[in-house]
């Protein structure tokens, strides 16, 4: 499987804050790829590197098979990386429609074709019949699936998901679940940040464990999780003395 993604070496520091260090990891065609880890391990730092939100410290980014490291997230974007915000960021108040027509006019400037691709994706994604409401009135989990559409109507390559399940009731969870896997289904590769194991280790290809910046582990799932590295980043060190 050839990489969508790489990342080599990359290193990012706040000061004497050191939130991501000599991370290389690589995401194949295809693949949904879980990146995990407790709270404070610099997925979502990681996630604006890849973005182009922020330029590392060091390193390099490559994406179907070019270093983006120095481009900007718009023109990250136009390469074919979408992405959704571990906080919402809908606008409120415009229509359901209009806030994935924003995500359209990535790749159009015709407003005719912009409105029919949102009205595609809002199929895609179990919007269409909220199309005209305005964002503000969406439950949580609507507005996690608005994030989405409005990320796939960029046409991405790369879907990168910060958090989409997180929050949700156990049904909410395996609906947003089953999207996920009919975004792969579409031919659009996903890497996604997630807290909640259970929710994330049945659905990923593959995981890849940060702990406190730097790659603990990675591989299948089944074999992540009873990794004795993994459990004491997660756990503490009586339960990996147990594992």
């Amino acid at each position: 499987m050839s990489a969508l993604l790489e990342t080599r070496g990359v290193w990012q520091r706040f000061g004497g804050l050191v939130a991501n260090s000599d991370v290389s990891i690589s995401v194949g065609r295809g693949e949904i790829v879980g990146l995990i880890g407790p709270n404070g391990a610099g997925k979502s730092t990681l996630f604006n590197l890849i973005a182009g939100v922020l330029p590392p410290t060091q390193g390099s980014i490559l994406f179907d098979g070019e270093a983006v490291t120095k481009l900007p997230a718009a023109e990250r974007c136009r390469r074919g990386i979408g992405r959704t915000f571990q906080v919402v960021k809908s606008f409120e108040t415009m229509t359901v429609i209009d806030n994935v027509i924003v995500g359209a006019l990535v790749r159009t400037t015709v407003m005719r074709e912009a409105r029919r691709k949102a009205h595609e994706v809002l199929e895609f994604t179990g919007l269409a019949a909220r199309a005209h409401v305005l964002a503000s009135d969406l439950v949580p989990a609507e507005k996690r699936r608005l994030e989405v559409a409005r990320a796939l109507a960029t046409e991405p390559k790369l879907l990168l998901l910060d958090e989409v399940l997180t929050g949700l009731t156990p049904t909410e969870a395996q609906t947003g679940v089953a999207l996920v896997r009919k975004v792969r289904d579409a031919g659009i590769t996903v890497l996604m940040v997630e807290h909640v194991m259970e929710i994330v280790m049945p659905l990923v290809d593959r995981a890849i464990v940060l702990d406190l910046g730097k790659v603990l582990v990675e591989g299948k799932p089944a074999d992540v999780v009873r990794d004795p590295k993994v459990i004491k980043a997660y756990l503490g060190d009586r339960h990996a003395v147990g594992a």
